[in-house]
Formats: C-alpha cells, structure tokens, sequence
C-alpha cells in the first residue's frame, strides 16, 4: 500500500491519539483536527489525500463537514461513527463519504479500506484533489475478521 497523507477529524482525544498513531505505523502522515471549525480552516492547506471523520463532533458532525468541504475534498473519504444504521450509511455515502466505519471496526476493516483508498488516490493522480461525490451502489461498509479492533 502506497503512503497516504491522511486529515483525521476526531474529537476524543485518546481515539485521535491511537487512530493517528497507527495510521503512522502503517507509513502514512498524519494531520489532526479536533473538530470541523479547525478542520474546516486546516485542511485545505494540508495537501492531504485522504479524510477520515469521525461523525459525532462537538461544533457539528461530519455530514456537516463533507457538505462544507464542497470544492476541496479529498480524493477518498472515510467516516467513523458508533453508529451504523442504514440511515446512518446512507447519509455518509448522500454527502460523499467512500466508506462508513462502525466503532470499534477491526483494523483489518481500517487497513482493507485504506488499500481501496490507496489505489484510488494512485488512479487520481499524486496531487490531484477533487469532489469525491459519487454514486454507489455498495453500502459503503466493508466487514473484515480480524483480533484488533480500534
């Protein structure tokens, strides 16, 4: 899997920490946003290829997010949330999410969708950063075994 330069939204703190410390593991850089207000001012500047937010977030949620981030988004987008009702999935996939995570999810779910991710961002080009906003017709949720989960 290539390196990607992946903007976590997460407001838990010890969540951010472990999230960003394995996606560091797995090679890829890592910038952090607390909330939308912070990511919404940073990430444009943040030349990252990928999105992972959290849905539940103290200034608003990442469907808010992903609709405000018209015109910049990343090449892929991936949500997490404990919450994961069709309605749930559904609306991430409406805004443009790629993938919508269920807390805890194994990290072998988080590393399938990051290999997805990866071929993705290889196709679209190095710095080529557009509105990911598109029609599917999966659920946006993958299930994988595995003994770790996040």
């Amino acid at each position: 899997m290539r390196p990607l330069r992946v903007f976590l939204v997460e407001n838990h703190q010890d969540s951010a920490k472990y999230i960003r410390l394995y996606l560091e593991h797995l090679g890829h850089e890592v910038t952090a946003a607390p909330d939308m207000a912070t990511a919404l001012k940073e990430f444009p500047q943040s030349d990252c290829n990928v999105l992972i937010s959290d849905i539940g977030l103290p200034d608003g949620d990442g469907w808010q997010l992903m609709e405000r981030m018209k015109g910049m988004r990343p090449a892929f987008s991936i949500a997490m949330s404990g919450y994961g009702s069709v309605e749930d999935l559904r609306r991430s996939r409406s805004v443009g999410y790629d993938h919508h995570l269920v807390k805890p999810f194994p990290t072998d779910q988080l590393i399938a969708v990051l290999q997805e991710a990866s071929a993705v961002v290889g196709n679209e080009g190095k710095d080529n950063k557009q509105d990911c906003s598109r029609e599917e017709s999966e659920t946006g949720t993958r299930y994988a075994t595995g003994d770790s989960e996040i």
